[in-house]
């Protein structure tokens, strides 16, 4: 998927079209001298990541509102590096989907492009794998109804971490929000990529959340791995 600067989607992300374009071109490192360079290297940061979170066994995210555990043992993490998608910029994996324990509060909109809704201010509370309590500022209805949908859509399907320090606003376009560098997203239903990841939520929605780590941590087995938005390994 390549993204292409259109009226609608500057709209949507509060833009002028040419600020949209400039935007895309940091998101893709057009602005940089070598592109191709910065996107090997970044692939070379992602692989050292995600070597190193294969060989782990449980995380922990701690932010605002959130202190948040799962299991991601015997699940493998993908290196998401320009190859399939453009942009791109995160790893990930399917978590085991019963081992979600915890609270955690996005702070971006949830944006539900199906059907064309918006949630704010989610908060979402886990036990044993699944969503036990949700709260939302506006459209808490709407969210309790869609993680109603089917038994998948209450359990989390996909953990992410995003590293496209390029993309830095909320644009409202899934594509380029779930790879800003600052941020974990995680989607709840469906779990991508199965054959590779281990996962096996199966659901009919597949619903990326985002939350902002900036004043947040992720550990790996009480290994401290990422504060601030960035990666200390």
């Amino acid at each position: 998927v390549i993204p292409y600067p259109t009226q609608s989607f500057a709209q949507d992300a509060e833009m002028s079209l040419l600020e949209y374009q400039d935007f895309i071109m940091k998101a893709c490192f057009l602005d940089k001298k070598d592109p191709v360079k910065e996107w090997k290297e970044l692939s070379k940061t992602q692989e050292k990541v995600v070597k190193r979170l294969n060989g782990a066994k449980k995380m922990r995210f701690v932010g605002e509102d959130t202190d948040f555990k799962l299991s991601v043992e015997g699940r493998k993490w993908i290196n998401c590096d320009g190859r399939l998608n453009m942009p791109d910029g995160e790893v990930f994996t399917c978590p085991v989907e019963n081992s979600a324990e915890g609270q955690i509060r996005f702070t971006y909109p949830g944006i539900y492009h199906e059907m064309g809704r918006e949630v704010d201010d989610i908060t979402l509370t886990f036990k044993k794998g699944e969503v036990v309590k949700a709260k939302a500022e506006k459209g808490e209805d709407f969210l309790k109804e869609i993680i109603k949908a089917d038994e998948g859509a209450k359990r989390i399907g996909e953990i992410a971490i995003g590293t496209n320090k390029g993309i830095d606003k909320f644009t409202k376009n899934i594509l380029f929000d779930e790879k800003m560098g600052h941020c974990i997203h995680l989607a709840l239903g469906l779990a991508p990529i199965p054959h590779e990841t281990g996962g096996k939520n199966q659901s009919s929605i597949h619903w990326d959340l985002l939350k902002d780590m900036r004043t947040g941590e992720i550990h790996a087995d009480d290994e401290l791995i990422y504060e601030k938005g960035k990666f200390i390994l």
